[in-house]
């Protein structure tokens, strides 16, 4: 009977080690993301040239445009992280103007003109959901948008996985993105009487406007039957540590879209058509025509080397081709610049140049016999020079609050751009970071 006692307290006395070791604490594990942070990003943006598309390839390009974005990651649990990511941009163009530049005034595509198309508001909200595996080896995400503007609106879905291997030093993702886009065709003032239903030459628009030069103006126009434009993208990215101060990617992108793919509001002139003028602007013989459908694919890699406490090396190449005649190289550097723990410096540089398009004419070289047409400069035959510089500033310990808001890092930067065209453009850019205490 004793035997029978010990041997049952010795049971108990082993269940109960058992149930003590099934209550031990988890082993620790890092939160993806510490606390909420909050990204505000501002930009100013100026644009000037003469080839404008809305005037069919001659006109002012002058544009201004200001945005904001404001992102907020905030932290679910240990493993998930939600990001909501909203902007709006605020743009006045003078291009964009002579969309109607018989509003008031002389009419002249290298005058603004004040009609309601010189300027327009966009906004944008981005939602993104994010889960990493207990090992932090495994990342997939989600997300949604939803973009408008006067005569656009945006619906966008996408999602991407990641998965590290050799201890974190080798990884690979892949990310797909659609978007289902709604066109409000806005066509050139002096095409609208040709819609259907139209009054065309007798109009009240032409009987309160005199056609000079070529009085009898015909222009080839009907209105686009379809008014959607669905784009989807598929890519695919492999980043190797190759020493422990030499990190390599590569990129592989693909995208097809369908729908209407032209601008109805950019203007075209035939060679073989006579010129019909209202003041001094050109009256369009008809409207870009691209065709239906656009496939592109890029692929790309960047090199990133830390040479020492105070330099590092960014470069950067890709090359882009479509079946629509264009290819494209893209090659820069930036040599990030620590002068300080807080302080870092951005110099940069970047070349491109392109191919035409086999769509692309100058103004008055489209034929009214051909099919495609277009006389916009970003699908021409051109090379561009970027210039960059920049200034950061980062305090992990967020020393200056606002609230209860720590300021994690400041950076500012400064662009400008210059096509062999006459095309250049500048642009300033600030981002502020702040972490929740």
């Amino acid at each position: 009977m004793k035997t029978l006692i010990n041997i049952l307290l010795a049971a108990f006395f082993l269940s109960s080690l058992g149930s003590f070791a099934q209550e031990s604490p988890k082993p620790y594990k890092k939160r993806v993301l510490e606390t909420t942070e909050i990204d505000i990003l501002t930009s100013y943006f100026s644009q000037d040239g003469d080839n404008a598309a809305v005037s069919g390839g001659i006109g002012t390009e002058e544009l201004t445009d200001f945005t904001a974005t404001y992102i907020i990651s905030i932290p679910l649990n240990d493993d998930d992280v939600l990001s909501i990511d909203a902007g709006i941009s605020a743009y006045t163009s003078a291009s964009s103007s002579n969309v109607d530049p018989f509003d008031q005034g002389t009419a002249d595509a290298f005058q603004a003109s004040s009609g309601a198309s010189s300027g327009d508001v966009w906004v944008n909200l981005t939602g993104t959901y994010s889960h990493s595996s207990d090992d932090r080896n495994t990342v997939w995400s989600t997300k949604a948008s939803v973009s408008n503007e006067y005569d656009y609106f945006s619906l966008g879905l996408g999602g991407s996985f990641t998965k590290l291997f050799n201890e974190k030093n080798t990884e690979f993702s892949i990310n797909g993105n659609v978007y289902f886009d709604q066109w409000k065709p806005i066509y050139p003032s002096e095409l609208r009487p040709f819609e259907n239903g139209g009054n065309g030459l007798n109009s009240g628009f032409f009987r309160s406007n005199t056609i000079t030069v070529n009085a009898n103006y015909s222009p080839i126009f009907s209105e686009f039957d379809s008014k959607v434009r669905n784009s989807y993208a598929l890519g695919f990215g492999f980043s190797q540590i190759l020493h422990k101060n030499l990190q390599g990617s590569l990129a592989l992108d693909f995208v097809q879209q369908q729908g209407l793919l032209s601008t109805p509001f950019q203007r075209v002139y035939f060679s073989d058509v006579a010129d019909s003028y209202i003041d001094n602007f050109q009256l369009a013989d008809a409207i870009e025509t691209l065709p239906d459908s656009r496939f592109k694919v890029a692929v790309g890699g960047r090199l990133n080397w830390y040479l020492n406490e105070v330099f590092t090396l960014r470069t950067f190449y890709r090359y882009y081709s479509d079946n629509w005649g264009i290819s494209s190289h893209t090659a820069s550097i930036e040599v990030p610049i620590k002068i300080t723990d807080k302080f870092t410096l951005y110099p940069s540089y970047r070349f491109y140049n392109q191919t035409a398009a086999d769509y692309f004419r100058p103004h008055e070289t489209a034929l009214s016999t051909d099919t495609f047409y277009t006389s916009d400069y970003d699908l021409s035959e051109f090379s561009a020079n970027q210039f960059g510089f920049g200034v950061s500033y980062t305090d992990i310990f967020t020393k200056a609050h606002i609230l209860k808001y720590g300021l994690k890092s400041i950076d500012l930067k400064f662009y400008q751009y210059d096509r062999s065209t006459t095309f250049s453009s500048s642009m300033i850019s600030a981002g502020f970071k702040f972490v929740k205490d």
